[in-house]
C-alpha cells in the first residue's frame, strides 16, 4: 500500500529534521564554497571512471544489455568493463571428446568483446569460474549456477589459458590485449565463491599468472578479489613476493553496510554503515596495508564496490544513493588506481530475473533502461574538466577546462540507517522526503571577464529521481510503455535552470538551493 506524502513525512520525524516548508532554507546557515579558480591543485583524478561492473558474460550477449551500455559509453565513458562467468559453461568455453581431449570454442566470447571495443570499453578481465569438465567438485553459486571448485588437472587448467591468450592476441593483438587486465577468480575467501582453502587459491593464481605471462610477458596480472577485509591480500602479496610469483595489482572488494552478508538468494537484510569513513576508510587501509609490503608499488584495484552487496538494497535506487557515491569517491580517490561501481545495469541475475522494474538492483539504470539518481553521480562526474582547482570544501569539486569552462559539483550527504527494527529492503523502498539544509554560497575569483552560460543540473528528491516518481504513480509490477516514457521523461537530466550572467572584475557570486542528499553540477562556459 502506498503511503501518503503526510502520514510519511510523519514517520520520517524521528529519524531526519522535519523543517516544513523547504522556502525556510533562508533560515538556515549557508554553506560557502569559494576558490581561485587561478589555482591548481593538479589533474583531476581519473580513477573514478576508469572500470564499472556488470553481472555475468552471457548477459552481455543480450541486445538491451549491449544497447545500455552504449548509452553509458555515450553519457559517461568508462575506460573498462568487469563481470563475472567468463568460463562458465553457458559461454560454450571448454568442453572435452571421448578421449577426454579439450575442445575451445571462444566464439560468444569473441562476440562480447568485440561489442565491448566497438563501445570503447576494454575489458578488465575476471577469470572464472571453472568449466564443468575440469572442475573438481560440483559446488556452485547463484541462479545460473558457476562451479566454484578448483581445477582437477592444473595442467588441462594451464592448457585453457594458454589457448584462449593465445586467441585473443591473435585476434586483437598484442598491443591491444596489453592494456587490458587479468584478476583471477573472484573473492576466493568466501566458501561461497570458491570451495578450496587459500593455498589452493594461490596455487591457482600462480598456475594462471605464470601461463597469463607466458603467453603475453606485458599483460597486467593481479587478484586476490577479495571480500572479507585484508587477510587474503596480505597473504597474497607476501605469497607472490616471497615465491617471486608475477604480479602486477592487488584488487579486492568493498561495501558500505553495518549489517548483511553474502546474498546468493536475495533475502538477506542490510543495513546502512552510516560512518563518514564507511568504504573509504577500507580503501584507505589498502593502500596503507600495500605500501608497508614488500610490494609497496604495486597498483590497487577495487573491482566491486557499492553501498550493499545485494541486489535487493532499495538505497540503490534511491536519490540518496548520488550522494553516497560522490562522498565515498571523494574521500577514497587517493588511496586507489580505480574503484568499480557494482554495477552499471540492473540487467544482473545472480539471484534470477527480477519480476518488477525497480527492485533495489545494482545498477545505475533500471530493465527498462531508465536512469537512476546514480547514473547521474557519474554523469556529473564525466562532466568535470581535466584540472582540478584547489577547494577546501570536503564535499564538493571544482573543475575546469582551459580558460572556456569552470564546472562545480557540490552534495549533502546526509545518511539515514534504517530504525529498528527495519532494514534496507523496507525502509528505502518507501518514499523518503528530503530535509532542508539550506543553500550554497558558491564564490569563484579570477575568472575571465564576459558573458557566460550558467547552466544547473540537478538530483535530489524528485528531480532526476525514477524512483519516487514510480512510487508515485503507484508502484505498478510491470511498466506499459506510455508508463516508461513518462518516467524517462522526468528523469531526463535536463538542466534545471539556464541563464546569461555577466562576470565582472573576476567574481562569481552565486547561491544555489542544497537539501538533504541533493547534488548540484554548475557549469560556468564562457560565451
Amino acid at each position: 500500500m502506498m503511503r501518503s506524502p503526510v502520514l510519511l513525512t510523519a514517520l520520517l520525524c524521528p529519524l531526519i529534521l522535519c523543517a516544513g516548508p523547504l522556502t525556510a532554507q533562508s533560515t538556515l546557515t549557508p554553506r560557502t564554497i569559494s576558490a581561485d579558480v587561478s589555482r591548481v591543485q593538479g589533474p583531476h583524478s581519473t580513477a573514478p571512471l576508469m572500470v564499472v561492473g556488470a553481472g555475468r558474460a552471457n548477459e552481455g550477449l543480450r541486445a538491451d544489455w549491449q544497447q545500455q551500455l552504449a548509452m553509458v559509453q555515450e553519457e559517461i565513458g568508462f575506460r573498462y568493463i568487469r563481470m563475472h562467468g567468463l568460463l562458465h559453461d553457458d559461454m560454450g568455453v571448454y568442453s572435452e571428446d571421448r578421449d577426454d581431449k579439450p575442445i575451445y570454442n571462444f566464439q560468444y566470447i569473441d562476440a562480447l568483446y568485440d561489442a565491448l571495443l566497438r563501445l570503447k570499453i576494454r575489458p578488465f578481465v575476471e577469470i572464472a569460474f571453472m568449466p564443468a569438465k575440469l572442475a573438481s567438485g560440483d559446488k556452485t553459486v547463484f541462479w545460473w549456477k558457476g562451479n566454484i571448485t578448483p581445477p582437477k588437472d592444473p595442467e588441462k587448467w594451464a592448457a585453457l589459458i594458454r589457448a584462449l591468450m593465445d586467441h585473443w592476441k591473435q585476434r586483437y593483438g598484442e598491443a591491444e590485449i596489453t592494456t587490458w587486465y587479468y584478476e583471477v577468480w573472484n573473492e576466493p575467501d568466501l566458501s561461497f565463491f570458491f570451495s578450496g582453502t587459500l593455498q589452493q587459491y594461490l596455487d591457482l593464481y600462480r598456475v594462471t599468472a605464470l601461463t597469463i605471462k607466458a603467453e603475453c610477458p606485458a599483460c597486467r596480472v593481479g587478484g586476490p578479489a577479495s571480500a572479507s577485509p585484508y587477510k587474503y591480500e596480505e597473504a597474497f602479496v607476501k605469497y607472490c613476493a616471497e615465491n617471486k610469483v608475477p604480479v602486477d595489482f592487488v584488487s579486492t572488494h568493498a561495501y558500505g553496510v553495518s549489517q548483511g552478508y553474502f546474498d546468493a538468494d536475495g533475502n538477506a537484510g542490510t543495513i546502512l554503515d552510516p560512518a563518514p569513513d564507511s568504504v573509504s576508510g577500507r580503501m584507505q587501509h589498502s593502500r596503507e596495508l600495500l605500501q608497508h609490503s614488500a610490494l609497496p608499488k604495486l597498483e590497487l584495484h577495487f573491482t566491486e564496490w557499492s553501498s550493499a552487496y545485494t541486489p535487493t538494497d532499495y538505497m540503490h535506487d534511491q536519490y540518496h544513493q548520488a550522494s553516497f557515491i560522490l562522498d565515498k569517491i571523494k574521500r577514497a580517490q587517493p588511496y586507489v588506481d580505480s574503484m568499480s561501481y557494482w554495477t552499471f545495469t540492473d540487467i544482473f541475475e545472480e539471484n534470477g530475473p527480477r519480476a518488477t522494474p525497480f527492485h533495489g538492483g545494482f545498477g545505475l539504470i533500471n530493465y527498462q533502461g531508465i536512469r537512476k539518481p546514480s547514473f547521474y553521480a557519474y554523469k556529473f562526474l564525466s562532466r568535470l574538466g581535466a584540472t582540478e582547482i584547489v577547494n577546501q570544501d570536503s564535499a564538493s569539486w571544482i573543475c575546469k577546462d582551459g580558460d572556456r569552462q569552470v564546472q562545480a559539483l557540490f552534495w549533502n550527504y546526509s545518511p539515514v540507517v534504517p530504525p529498528k527494527p527495519q532494514n534496507d529492503q523496507t525502509f528505502y523502498r518507501q518514499e523518503l522526503p528530503p530535509s532542508a539544509t539550506g543553500s550554497v554560497e558558491l564564490n569563484l575569483t579570477h575568472l575571465t571577464d564576459g558573458a557566460y552560460s550558467l547552466q544547473l543540473y540537478r538530483i535530489g528528491y524528485k528531480i532526476n529521481d525514477a524512483y519516487t516518481t514510480y512510487l508515485q504513480i503507484g508502484a505498478p509490477a510491470q511498466l506499459t510503455p506510455d508508463q516508461t516514457r513518462f518516467l524517462k521523461e522526468k528523469s531526463d537530466g535536463s538542466p534545471s535552470e539556464q541563464e546569461v550572467i555577466t562576470v565582472t572584475g573576476g567574481i562569481l557570486h552565486h547561491s544555489f538551493p542544497l537539501r538533504s542528499n541533493d547534488v548540484d553540477l554548475v557549469i560556468l562556459t564562457r560565451l
